[in-house]
């Protein structure tokens, strides 16, 4: 088994601290990625945070993964609520996953409140700013015997 948990963005996340502070925070992806290597490092597992602006991109790391990591979080961004492409790409993965969104996306527009990527989630945490994807990655490393 891997010893690898992918931690994917989608887009605009690369702007992080930048775009709109007032929902999404200061924080940047540098500090998601110190924040989940906290969580995986004394469990013997290590991250690898990517983020893309390109849907496809994210479908091929969707099936790296398939061989190079035990678990996936993934914030998909607007993808949440359009790509069945992606939740087709994670149906393919075998680990488990956690699906994370910075903002509490049920008290935001209402397309918002649909997520394909739902369907294949183990579990959803939304709301928590970016110590969501810390629980997260403690909840993956729990569910791969790691806790």
């Amino acid at each position: 088994m891997s010893d690898t948990i992918f931690i994917l963005n989608g887009p605009n996340l690369n702007l992080l601290g930048q775009r709109e502070p007032q929902i999404y925070g200061h924080e940047t992806l540098a500090d998601v990625e110190a924040l989940c290597a906290a969580e995986a490092g004394p469990r013997g597992l290590k991250v690898v945070l990517r983020q893309t602006n390109h849907e496809g991109e994210m479908i091929d790391w969707v099936h790296e993964a398939r061989h190079a990591a035990a678990g996936i979080v993934i914030n998909p961004a607007a993808w949440t609520h359009t790509s069945v492409a992606l939740l087709d790409a994670l149906n393919a993965y075998e680990g488990p996953v956690i699906e994370v969104h910075i903002s509490n996306v049920h008290k935001r527009e209402a397309f918002r409140h649909h997520s394909y990527v739902s369907l294949r989630a183990e579990g959803v945490i939304a709301g928590l700013g970016i110590e969501g994807y810390a629980l997260a990655t403690r909840r993956i490393c729990t569910l791969l015997g790691r806790g």
